[in-house]
């Protein structure tokens, strides 16, 4: 007969087995927590990328490594090798990078009808933010330039003349992304930023170069309302995840660099051809759960959002949206704190209406006196451009945003 403290296990466990039972019940606890992880994020589908050529890859790398140190001078091999693969024709846009400092890599390429000076204006300039090409992959982002070997980012840019030296400028830039696809989980980082503008073989093409500094800043929840393609976003404030059983996770972007290759057709269409280079490290305790996959549907997010914005037949003129930007960043404070908390009340109202967050996990965990100036303007952005581009927005057609201030 059992004794009284075991009789609540099976009759056939004998003394020697519940010893074993409650010393595997401990080690299965301790393990959980992975067990759910493996099953929430599987590794990625072995993707059937073609390896891009070594040379390639390593010039990229070099040119990470060299932009990194705005007093390096800078590789033209390395951009020259660069530019001339994202010119060239081949079978497939997609490859894989080998791993460097830890990091999968990937390679993905896209076309974007739109002439090279057009794309200038709208992408690479301080007159409009840069959410505005960027929609799916940014909450903001902001470039600064503290040091004496830094410049601002430019407003308009010249062309390069055949024989015409490269332009380059260095700067920082602190980034907030847009909820993972996966996740749901958006992250704020600080990112070295080199952008080098020049004339290869006639053509004008922009080399953007990223490395990020340090690591991230811890994960929060975010959700994305809708179709994604709508760029209607929920942002929680709250560290982990919004998957169930996986809301503890505490996760960091350790590692990020890329080099994104835009050049000018050679034919008579207007077209841009644009390559991207790009590592990526992120996970759990040091972790990395990303794979090549993961960071490939990353960057097709971003050539989808990219190419949709810039081709849009509804986008608004370059002045145009300058105008609006410079509206929105002259509004008095009190002003821009309103239109601001009635962009987050809608965003919180909707993601409650559609069951994504509850009542309690919609609380308000900052207040706009915490956000800087600078969000607060992009997060308006976007919102007009959704406006302007027929896309719905939480704030409704009758709000101020079509029509914001025209200040002096």
């Amino acid at each position: 007969m059992l004794c009284e403290k075991h009789r609540s296990l099976p009759y056939y466990i004998n003394v020697d087995q519940q010893t074993h039972f409650w010393h595997f019940s401990r080690i299965w606890r301790s393990f959980l927590p992975w067990l759910l992880l493996i099953a929430a994020y599987p590794p990625a589908p072995a993707a059937s990328l073609t390896d891009i050529p070594g040379p390639v890859s390593d010039a990229a790398v070099q040119l990470v490594r060299h932009s990194n140190d705005s007093k390096a001078g800078l590789d033209e091999q390395a951009v020259a090798a660069l530019v001339d693969y994202v010119l060239t024709p081949k079978n497939g846009r997609e490859y894989s990078l080998p791993e460097s400092n830890r990091c999968y890599g990937t390679y993905y390429e896209f076309d974007t009808k739109i002439a090279f000076p057009r794309f200038m204006e709208y992408a690479y300039s301080s007159l409009v933010p840069a959410i505005i090409a960027r929609p799916s992959s940014l909450r903001y982002s902001v470039w600064s330039n503290p040091r004496s070997d830094m410049q601002k980012m430019p407003g308009s840019w010249s062309a390069i003349p055949p024989e015409g030296a490269p332009v380059v400028i260095h700067g920082l830039q602190h980034d907030s992304n847009t909820p993972d696809l996966t996740t749901g989980v958006y992250y704020e980082y600080d990112l070295k930023r080199t952008l080098i503008l020049l004339n290869h073989k006639g053509r004008q093409v922009l080399i953007s170069v990223s490395k990020q500094i340090d690591e991230s800043n811890v994960g929060k929840k975010g959700v994305i309302l809708g179709d994604d393609n709508d760029w209607t976003y929920f942002y929680s404030n709250e560290p982990g995840t919004m998957k169930t059983g996986l809301g503890w996770a505490k996760s960091y972007i350790y590692d990020y660099f890329s080099v994104a290759v835009y050049a000018e057709s050679d034919n008579s269409h207007a077209l841009v051809r644009t390559g991207v280079f790009q590592w990526l490290r992120a996970g759990w305790l040091g972790i990395n759960f990303v794979k090549p996959g993961d960071i490939l549907r990353g960057m097709k997010r971003f050539a989808q959002s990219f190419s949709m914005v810039l081709e849009s037949p509804r986008l608004p003129a370059p002045g145009q949206l300058t105008s609006v930007y410079q509206s929105f960043s002259r509004m008095p404070a009190p002003g821009l704190a309103r239109e601001y908390a009635a962009l987050q009340q809608a965003l919180r109202s909707l993601a409650i209406q559609t069951g994504r967050i509850s009542k309690s996990d919609a609380e308000e965990k900052h207040s706009p006196a915490t956000i800087s100036k600078e969000q607060m303007v992009e997060e308006l952005m976007l919102e007009y451009l959704k406006m302007t581009l027929g896309k719905p927005t939480p704030l409704g057609k009758q709000s101020s945003l079509f029509s914001p201030p025209t200040l002096p």
